[in-house]
């Protein structure tokens, strides 16, 4: 067992952050002795290093201790997941020191930034928040308890909408075909999945260019440069400020 000092000096958590945790039910101590000092085990730090973890991924507490708290809680899952972003956070760091010591060895590049891009730590970071799925419109799609062959349909149908993008995508982002294609993905999304409002139809549209497994699997199905172009579409929706 170790006190709460001693957990804040290994793991360079403050003790008020300790506390803290404790009293939102995040984590609490094994134990508390009579005079009142908090302990900690094995299983505790495990649960404080899960933590941490998910405050690399960007978690909010309150979230973190909803998924910690799930009796289903795939622990591998999470590993593999910030394992991923941590390699990614040091090849960022690899690249800043290179750059660097290029600068010392060379003079540099002074119009090279590349070294200091974070846009695929980001797009990483909110595509494993998004798999977790404690975010109100995902909530919602879970009420509705949709069965697997339900929501193969939905999917399937979903992926055709990307079609209409497609046929569009040589016209201008805020064309009329391309916005009608928008308007019809989301209301194909709120009658399928969960009301779709224009800041969850907004965080879809980065999602879908952003280059990760959604844009894969729009270009696969619908033609190379079909994300991107949705992506584009449905940004100028949103700026309109139409629902």
């Amino acid at each position: 067992m170790m006190t709460v000092h001693e957990v804040s000096k290994l793991s360079g958590v403050s003790i008020r952050a300790l506390q803290y945790y404790d009293r939102i039910g995040l984590l609490a101590p094994t134990a508390v002795t009579e005079a009142g000092y908090r302990l900690y085990d094995e299983t505790a730090l495990e649960k404080l290093q899960q933590i941490l973890l998910f405050r690399e991924l960007e978690f909010p507490l309150k979230e973190i201790k909803a998924i910690l708290s799930e009796q289903d809680f795939d622990r591998d899952k999470a590993l593999e997941q910030q394992i991923t972003l941590l390699q990614l956070k040091k090849e960022r760091i690899e690249r800043i020191i290179a750059l660097a010591e290029n600068q010392k060895n060379k003079g540099g590049d002074p119009m090279d930034f590349t070294a200091f891009d974070t846009e695929t730590i980001e797009r990483y970071a909110k595509e494993a928040k998004a798999q977790w799925g404690h975010t109100e419109a995902y909530r919602e799609f879970e009420q509705r308890k949709l069965s697997p062959k339900e929501q193969q349909t939905a999917g399937e149908g979903l992926m055709e909408l990307f079609k209409d993008f497609a046929a569009c995508r040589d016209e201008a982002p805020d064309s009329e075909p391309a916005q009608v294609a928008v308007k019809r993905l989301k209301d194909y999304i709120s009658a399928h999945f969960y009301r779709c409002t224009n800041d969850v139809l907004s965080g879809l549209g980065k999602l879908y260019g952003a280059g990760g497994k959604f844009t894969e699997n729009i270009d696969a199905y619908a033609g190379e440069g079909t994300a991107a172009f949705a992506t584009q579409a449905i940004a100028a929706y949103c700026a309109t400020g139409k629902e």
